[in-house]
């Protein structure tokens, strides 16, 4: 048997080679260069300039903004995250049942995943627009003479982007928290029902605890696309009003691309990888605990 695994071992390989090739080119050597840009001044046109470990100093010494950005950048992430899991997991045990159309209506749920983050941006920014936006005419219609202005406030301005977050990706932890729940044997449910256990027992005692990994996985993977959010806050805002929605990426992306500050991006760039592997870390201990891993 294993001379037979040996014997297969170059065949395997072989078909694994066009992948690990890609994977080289595309992302290994990308991410070897922004850790060694981050070193130095660059700005694309001059000739590259080694300071060091200056980058990570400005970073948090001698820029408030950055700090600011990390804020927000978390401010969003605790907004959305719990919001998106609790409402995905209502949606799926709502569409967990026998209805009619449920096809369908897993469908509807789903179809904000699929659409196209500008695309959905330009439509929510008209609707959260607080002079002709569909959101404030029917806050009016209710008796609100003067509902929040959304966008183009810094109050009101990260909240709008959560909400269109939340609404992105319900529909993904929906689907996941879908096949988390046909995987639980009825045969709990039934033995629960025996024992007079009533709908709220069996889900506080059999639904949840056998929902454990799936409720990590889809923590773990909200978190990590949250650190990244990036084309609502340049859709919808432009980091504004003022930075009140600047997030991690988005200043990634003005010092690369609108400051030309290259080794200033890519250090921010592994600031933003170390966040998102020290929170997956926290999450992954915490979930062995749990016995969710």
């Amino acid at each position: 048997m294993l001379k037979k695994s040996n014997k297969d071992l170059p065949v395997a390989v072989l078909f694994l080679l066009p992948s690990l090739i890609g994977f080289v080119v595309f992302t290994g050597i990308p991410i070897i260069a922004a850790l060694v840009l981050s070193f130095y001044d660059w700005n694309l046109l001059t000739t590259p300039k080694f300071i060091g470990l200056q980058n990570y100093q400005n970073l948090f010494g001698s820029d408030p903004i950055f700090l600011k950005v990390l804020w927000n950048t978390l401010y969003f992430v605790l907004g959305s995250v719990p919001l998106s899991i609790i409402l995905a997991l209502i949606v799926a045990l709502l569409l967990n049942q026998k209805l009619k159309a449920v096809a369908f209506l897993r469908a509807g749920y789903f179809l904000p995943v699929v659409s196209s983050i500008v695309a959905a941006s330009l439509v929510w920014k008209w609707i959260f627009n607080p002079d002709f936006g569909i959101v404030n005419d029917l806050l009016r219609m209710v008796g609100i003479s003067n509902p929040p202005k959304w966008i183009t406030s810094t109050v009101w301005a990260m909240p709008s982007i959560i909400i269109v977050a939340i609404w992105k990706n319900v529909g993904y932890n929906m689907v996941i928290f879908l096949a988390g729940l046909q995987d639980i044997p009825k045969d709990l449910y039934e033995a629960g029902e025996i024992d007079g256990a009533n709908k709220w027992q069996l889900f506080w005692n059999i639904t949840l605890p056998m929902l454990s990994p799936t409720t990590f996985f889809i923590t773990v993977i909200s978190i990590i696309g949250s650190f990244q959010v990036f084309g609502q806050a340049l859709v919808m805002t432009e980091g504004g009003p003022g930075i009140s929605t600047n997030t991690i990426v988005f200043y990634i992306y003005q010092n690369a691309f609108v400051f030309f500050k290259m080794g200033y991006a890519a250090a921010s760039a592994w600031v933003l990888f170390f966040i998102i592997l020290l929170f997956t870390l926290i999450q992954a201990r915490i979930g062995k605990k749990r016995g969710a891993l």
